[in-house]
């Protein structure tokens, strides 16, 4: 069964926010001359630290999610989280048990860190193009032909 962040609670904050990418590299210190360096990995998770503010009912309401469909933290469940490729869905888990602390107004600032199977990142085939070209230019370019087809083409079938 595929475990999913619940749609009612909110997206991690920007505020402590932060990628860790996993170590691919092996590295070879040596007596004399410069250390030698091999790839290990050719995939590793990567670690997100994250913080949530929540309201009373919020936290009760991850703290069971947490406890029952996350299983304590150590399944696996899907949650959009930020990356360099925007706001993408990823497969995370818990590597440690939350921290929750009290703030005024009666809100909860819940912190934990997430691992990732793996960090969505551009194809080799379009990271040739980006090198090539306006990177900005061209996203822009494809979110308006985006817009242009939802918005447009969606009321005008075929």
């Amino acid at each position: 069964m595929t475990v999913f962040w619940p749609s009612t609670l909110p997206l991690p904050s920007i505020e402590g926010y932060g990628v860790h990418p996993g170590e691919a590299i092996l590295r070879t210190e040596m007596e004399a001359g410069p250390a030698r360096q091999r790839r290990r990995y050719t995939s590793v998770p990567s670690r997100i630290t994250v913080r949530w503010v929540l309201r009373r009912d919020q936290f009760a309401l991850f703290e069971s999610w947490y406890r029952w469909q996350a299983r304590e933290g150590g399944d696996w469940f899907e949650i959009d989280l930020l990356g360099g490729l925007g706001l993408v869905t990823h497969e995370a888990r818990f590597t440690r048990q939350f921290s929750a602390r009290l703030l005024p107004a009666n809100r909860w600032e819940v912190g934990s860190e997430l691992e990732i199977r793996e960090r969505p990142v551009l194809t080799e085939d379009a990271l040739n193009i980006a090198l090539t070209e306006d990177l900005s230019g061209l996203l822009a370019a494809i979110d308006a032909f985006d817009a242009f087809v939802n918005t447009s083409l969606a009321d005008n079938p075929w």
